[in-house]
């Protein structure tokens, strides 16, 4: 370095100890000017720049620095410092690692722990959780600085701030801090870290099931988890505590068994993993740790029932312990000491107590005697955790206590932590599942027996294949075979399990007692030996009065059923049985038995006293219970055989046999053991309208016996009530299969085809019972109300004359029905009106006669009783042979049946309403049908009959509704309160709705209607009037576009609404004939109205306004002959009604229909002539135009064009002719007035009865006072016949030519002979005449006027009175005016 650098860089030193920074710089920059690479001048440059705040600058040239001299600190120290004031900590970080390594390679041991502690710091405040963990390392041995730092001496714990360093001094000599803080903070940093991933991948499609993704994730940070090393430093530690030491061996417990429980069980390291945990909780266990995970693990993995624990027991109930003798009595003991607090304690400690057990420790002479501070069952059951050995206690105890659907649960649940436990650890458990198979095979036996025997049998197999001489599976299979009745196989099982407990007093004697009872119903002699072998031992036991009761009973059975004198043998020992325990039922019921059958004589009365006894104390007494059943089914006792039935079902288990809904022990079906209940439960359910009860009791009674064919007809009687109709008829059938015979199923299954619309299969059906039994009331009935429900359906169809007929038939055979069976009177008038009231809708019969024979039967039968109810308001229109029937004549013989139906029913009270109800809407609709102000009467008296069936029924809507309908238009705030009230009782029901909505409509009320028909459409969106009270309001709204579509919709509905149709039909017709209107081809717009008016006139084929329509639209879709046919129907129908009434309307309707049939009458060629008249009509006009507009040139080119278009047709050539000269003379000029004479001429010449050219040429020569023009075109018609001239000139316009001719000569005389002569000719043309009375007056010749009719002149007030009426008759001719005018100015003169 040269002198120059050194003086440099001794000046930069001072000036950077002075704080002088910026000459500090200068020097240094200068000195790196010389020499570049000098590291000390980088360092102060860099260190002058960070002062200076140059910050990216100053650390470019520590990194310089750095580059030039790695292993010196002065750089790095400097670069520290940049990172520390600009808060760069992980660079911070970084750098002081790196002066670490530095410090430790020079052996500088203080500085290192400085060091490591600012890093430490640096990292417990900024850095992350796993940054602080990597730091903690560095203290441990396995540290690159621990060669280092254990050189640093012992740190002074009497004076910790006599050093710099002395928390790392204390660290490095006693790491046990150290070890428990990164222990804590691994912990918590693995548990974040696996949420987290657990939150990050949950959610990705396809992935795993969050337990096993649970798994999948510890497995991945377990394996790579430095905590078990740390758990291991822990407990290798000399300084860690004995507390300390369990803590983490627990710890490394619970780690171990994580990742145990997470390894799939093909991995190797499961099976080294799980002989690690074995060993370490067997040492806690051996050792006595008190450790409750370790020693629960412990229980949970003992697969062991077998005693061999070298301790004692006294046992009061050896059998329930055996559970517990695998598990060391000892150790069971001892985790009661050690965890006194614990559930599993509590729950042990409650078992010993409810098996009155005590414990006897080897080499003393204590007891210690289990003692809880309540009901040890009650403690047993409140305690139940996913624990193995609790559940196994929990499932005995209710196997003790005969629960055995508890057992089940509980059992069931056990196995399902068995298969949890051999998935997670590899290990089977066979000999705990065989335990657990034993409980739910036992239970299965007993739960009401023989439901449950095949699952039974499964668990019993599967028992004694692993243990063939298992005694529980022995006798479980034993009890099996009892109830199937395979005595002899059942009597070996009982055998062996007798053979493996010799003097067991307990299980022992049971099987010796169950051998001996199936030897005795196979041999009864040497069963009664055995069974008496078997009283022998009870009778030495104490406390077993049921069992011996048991064994006396069967013995006497024995007896009995050898028979003979051996039955009063019997007896005796029946009585015996009942004198040790009188609860014994089936003692009672084998007594009742002996006093029905072989008492001599018999005594049903004790007979029936021992039955009901059997029966109170045991309901599964089936025997006992048939008995009872039977006889109260004799006495007419049907309440009691219902409480005899429910107790048999509830005895044999009821519908689940036992086990709850849902239970997986419920999910099969079970065979009824008494049949006969579930026969009688099903027809009292039935009976009561408890379709579901009754479908499910049949449902059991049928799997007993599926060819019942009595089951199978109430079952479908049930389905059909319950509204199942597929599986009413499904049933039906089978019963029909089985008898086909029986009439009544035939007539069920016709009711289920007539309530699911096959109406014709059902008349089929009851139609083939009627050719058996013709008088069958309920049939006629069915038939009856089949034809009604088929009339309405085809009427609603548009099948008017099918409908017409079937109504007819309804009734014919409700008439059949009345004669037949005067018992359903009621009904079958109610029938047969209904039947009537619907043929009164239609207008126009198709088979008058029939309809005409039908309601002259009807009113032959009930005309004479007539009741008071209708006296003075309602009488039958006589039937005229003459005149036709109308739906008027059948209206009042529905009227008249419905207040017969009163008559013949009054004693019904559940019907009066609704006979009261049909007859004030029959009354109602007779009403609408007569002239206004003639019923007032009768609307009285309907809703008379309404009140009184809403005083009956005040909950009925339709009576309701009713009331609101009759007073609609007359009294609308009744009618509102009507129709609120059925909104009141039912705010659903869409009918009320929609007739309030139609109420307030009707009275202009726009709103509310609005809302009214807004909620009916809510609640059914399906309901056609309040679609069309929408499309009302659109049109009350000007909104006809609006209401089209409403009323589209409308009409697409099925319910029968005609007036829907027509209105629907009127607005499309208006559509398309708006010029206005844009939108698709006429055909397609019209079609739907054309079809929605057939529809239409299917119903109402007489109305004359709607076959109007309709011919209307069949000439806009070109059927004009269709058009013609419907628009004649409609004149004639005018033409009648105006014949009828005389109403201006009909009159105005006649004359619309009379032009537009008219106009459809043209042919073809009739069209064309048309369209050729409007062509040169059209073409002369645009002529016209021209002229107007002062181009004459252009309206000759369109006058020619129309002569042209005109062509050989004389007549419009004619026409046109003459309007072409009046144009031409109306150019005014002698050219065009010369032109126009000689076009006429011309015109007149080739045809000379051209009326309107003669008169045109004539009025030319009157103008021009030309004569002999005049003459030349008058004379050839004056040479005419009078009948021929008028016939060519009906409006008499040549006499006016004439006339008006002379009178504008002057000559008078001749102007009136002229007029005189026409009215001579016509003496009874009243205009001529005028004509003639003028002329006369204008003459002076009053007299002569005065003989004239028409002319005002006798007297001046006569005169003026006359022109006066003249006026009043016709005040719009200008000559009556006139002529007053005249009288008065005479009276004046």
């Amino acid at each position: 370095m040269s002198s120059f650098a050194k003086s440099k860089l001794k000046a930069a030193r001072d000036a950077i100890g002075k704080k002088q920074y910026e000459q500090a710089r200068q020097a240094a920059a200068q000195v790196l000017e010389y020499e570049p690479d000098n590291y000390t001048a980088h360092v102060f440059l860099g260190l002058a720049l960070l002062e200076l705040g140059q910050h990216e600058k100053s650390e470019q040239l520590y990194r310089k620095a750095i580059e030039l001299k790695d292993d010196q600190v002065l750089a790095w120290q400097g670069i520290a410092k940049l990172y520390e004031q600009t808060h760069r900590w992980d660079d911070l970080a970084d750098t002081l690692e790196h002066i670490m390594q530095v410090f430790a390679k020079n052996e500088d041991a203080t500085k290192c722990a400085e060091t490591l502690q600012k890093f430490m710091d640096i990292r417990r405040q900024h850095g992350t959780r796993r940054e602080v963990i990597r730091a903690l390392f560095l203290y441990l041995p396995d540290s690159s600085l621990y060669p280092v730092l254990s050189s640093l001496p012992p740190p002074d714990a009497t004076n910790p701030t006599s050093t710099a360093i002395f928390p790392t001094q204390s660290a490095i000599y006693n790491s046990l801090a150290v070890y428990e803080e990164l222990i804590s903070l691994t912990e918590r940093e693995e548990e974040m870290f696996i949420k987290s991933e657990f939150d990050k991948r949950r959610t990705r499609l396809g992935g795993p099931k969050p337990e096993q993704l649970r798994k999948d994730i510890g497995i991945e940070v377990w394996h790579s988890s430095k905590l078990p090393a740390l758990y291991n430093d822990i407990l290798n530690h000399p300084s860690t505590s004995d507390e300390l030491r369990r803590a983490t061996e627990s710890k490394l417990i619970r780690y171990k068994q994580q990742l145990f429980l997470a390894l799939p069980s093909t991995d190797p390291e499961k099976r080294q993993l799980g002989m690690q945990l074995d060993e370490m909780v067997h040492g806690i266990v051996t050792i006595g740790i008190p450790d409750e995970f370790a020693w629960c693990m412990w229980f949970e993995g003992r697969d062991s029932d077998t005693v061999g624990t070298g301790h004692a027991m006294n046992l009061t109930m050896i059998t329930e312990l055996d559970i517990l003798e695998g598990l060391g009595l000892a150790y069971l003991k001892q985790f009661i000491e050690l965890f006194p607090t614990s559930t599993l304690t509590r729950m042990l400690t409650g078992y010993f107590a409810y098996c009155k057990a005590t414990y006897v420790d080897e080499g003393s002479t204590e007891e210690l005697t289990f003692a809880v501070d309540s009901d040890p069952y009650g403690i047993i059951l409140a305690i139940l955790s996913d624990s193995l050995l609790a559940n196994m206690i929990t499932a005995r105890v209710h196997l003790q206590e005969l629960e055995y659907p508890d057992a089940i649960k509980v059992a069931e649940n056990g196995l399902e932590l068995i298969r949890r436990y051999e998935s997670n650890t590899a290990r089977e458990l066979r000999e705990v599942r065989k335990a657990f198979h034993i409980i739910l095979a036992t239970s299965f036996v007993h739960l009401f027996p023989p439901k449950h025997h095949p699952r039974a049998l499964y668990f019993l197999n599967d028992v004694l294949k692993q243990d063939p001489t298992n005694v529980d599976g022995l006798m479980g299979k034993g009890y099996i075979y009892q109830y199937t009745e395979k005595w002899e196989e059942a009597e070996v099982l009982f055998a062996q399990a007798a053979k493996q407990l010799p003097d067991d007093m307990d299980k022992g004697v049971e099987a010796k007692e169950e051998s001996a009872w199936c030897l005795s119903r196979i041999h009864a002699d040497a069963g009664v030996d055995a069974l008496k072998a078997v009283f022998e031992t009870l009778n030495d036991i104490e406390d077993r009065d049921i069992d011996k009761a048991r064994c006396l009973w069967r013995i006497g059975r024995c007896y009995w059923d050898l028979g003979g004198e051996s039955r009063e043998e019997a007896f005796k020992y029946f009585i015996t049985s009942l004198k040790h325990n009188r609860e014994y039922a089936p003692a009672y019921t084998s007594l009742g038995v002996y006093y029905s059958e072989h008492a001599s004589p018999p005594d049903p009365t004790r007979a029936s006293k021992c039955f009901q006894k059997a029966f109170e104390l045991d309901a599964r007494e089936a025997e006992a219970a048939r008995r009872l059943a039977e006889g109260f089914a004799d006495e007419r006792e049907w309440d009691l055989v219902e409480v005899v039935a429910r107790r048999t079902i509830d005895g044999e288990g009821g519908m689940g046999a036992g086990m709850e809904e849902g239970d997986g022990a419920a999910s099969g079906k079970y065979l009824p053991t008494n049949t006969w209940a579930w026969k009688a439960l099903g027809v009292v359910e039935l009976t009561k309208r408890n379709y579901a009860e009754s479908i499910k009791a049949f449902q059991v009674a049928l799997r007993a016996d599926v060819n019942d064919q009595l089951s199978w007809l109430r079952l479908g009687e049930a389905y059909s009530k319950a509204g199942r109709h597929v599986a009413a008829l499904r049933a039906l059938g089978r019963a029909h299969e089985l008898r086909p015979d029986d009439w009544m199923c035939t007539y069920l299954i016709g009711e289920v085809q007539r309530q699911t619309g096959r109406l014709a299969e059902a008349l089929t059906s009851f139609q083939s019972i009627l050719d058996v039994r013709p008088a069958e009331a309920g049939v006629l009935l069915s038939v009856a109300q089949t034809h009604l429900d088929l009339a309405r359906h085809e009427r609603l169809t548009g099948f008017v004359a099918r409908a017409e007929q079937s109504f007819i038939s309804c009734v014919d055979v409700m008439l059949v029905a009345i004669r037949e069976s005067p018992g359903y009177r009621g009904v079958a008038w109610k029938i047969a009106a209904d039947a009537l009231f619907e043929l009164s809708v239609i207008s126009v019969f198709a088979d008058e006669n029939n309809v005409r024979a039908a309601v002259t039967m009807v009113s032959e039968l009930i005309q004479d009783q007539s009741s008071a109810r209708l006296a003075g308001l309602f009488k039958f229109t006589a039937l005229s042979p003459d005149n036709p029937v109308t739906g008027l004549n059948a209206l009042e013989a529905a009227v008249a049946a419905y207040d017969y139906r009163i008559t013949v029913g009054s004693s019904d009270e559940a019907a009066l309403p609704s006979s009261l109800y049909d007859l004030a809407v029959a009354l109602h609709e007779w009403i609408l049908k007569q002239p206004s102000g003639t019923t007032r009467q009768v609307s009285e008296a309907a809703n008379s009959f309404l009140i009184q069936a809403l005083q009956k029924e005040p909950g009925n809507v339709r009576f309701w509704v009713a009331l609101g309908d009759l007073h609609f238009s007359q009294k609308p705030k009744l009618s509102q309160h009507a129709y609120i009230k059925a909104i009141e009782v039912d705010n659903k029901n869409v009918v009320a709705w929609t007739k309030i909505g139609l109420l307030y409509l009707y009275h202009n009320d726009i709103d509310l209607a609005t809302q009214a028909f807004t909620r009916a459409q809510t609640l059914d969106p399906d309901h056609t009037l309040a679609w069309i009270g929408q499309a009302l309001i659109a049109t009350a709204n000007g909104h006809e576009a609006d209401a089209r579509t409403l009323l589209e919709h409308a009409v697409s509905m099925t319910a029968d609404v005609h007036m829907a149709d027509l209105q629907f039909a009127l607005r499309v017709l208006a559509a398309v004939n708006d010029s206005n209107s844009v939108g698709a081809p006429t055909t397609d717009r019209l079609l739907p109205a054309f079809f929605v008016l057939g529809r239409y006139f299917q119903r109402c084929p007489a109305d004359a306004c709607g076959l109007h329509v309709f011919g209307l639209i069949c000439e806009h879709l070109g059927k004009l002959e269709q058009g013609v046919e419907y628009i004649n129907r409609a004149i004639t129908l005018l033409e009648a009604a105006y014949e009828e009434k005389e109403d201006p309307i009909v009159e105005r309707q006649f004359v619309i229909a009379h032009t537009n049939i008219a106009r459809l009458r043209l042919l073809p060629e009739d069209a064309e002539r048309e369209s050729q008249i409007l062509r040169v009509q059209a073409q002369y006009g645009s002529g016209l135009a021209s002229f107007k507009m002062g181009d004459l040139q252009v309206a000759m080119a369109a006058f020619q064009t129309a002569l042209e278009s005109a062509a050989d047709d004389r007549v419009l050539r004619g026409q046109v002719t003459v309007l072409l000269a009046q144009t031409m003379w109306a150019i005014r000029t002698p050219e065009f007035r010369e032109s126009a004479k000689g076009l006429l001429l011309d015109c007149i010449t080739s045809d000379p009865e051209n009326l309107m050219a003669i008169n045109t040429l004539a009025g030319m020569g009157i103008l021009t006072e030309d004569d002999g023009l005049v003459d030349a075109a008058l004379s050839e018609i004056l040479s005419l016949p009078v009948e021929q001239r008028h016939e060519l000139d009906p409006r008499r316009d040549v006499t006016y030519l004439l006339v008006q001719h002379y009178l504008g000569l002057g000559d008078y005389d001749r102007a009136t002979k002229i007029a005189q002569k026409a009215l001579h000719v016509e003496p009874s043309n009243l205009q001529m005449r005028r004509e003639v009375a003028s002329l006369l007056l204008k003459q002076g010749e009053r007299e002569a006027a005065s003989g004239h009719p028409s002319i005002a002149l006798a007297q001046p007030i006569q005169s003026q009175r006359s022109a006066q009426k003249a006026i009043m008759l016709e005040p719009g001719q200008l000559r009556n005016w006139q002529t007053l005018a005249y009288v008065r100015a005479q009276e004046a003169l």
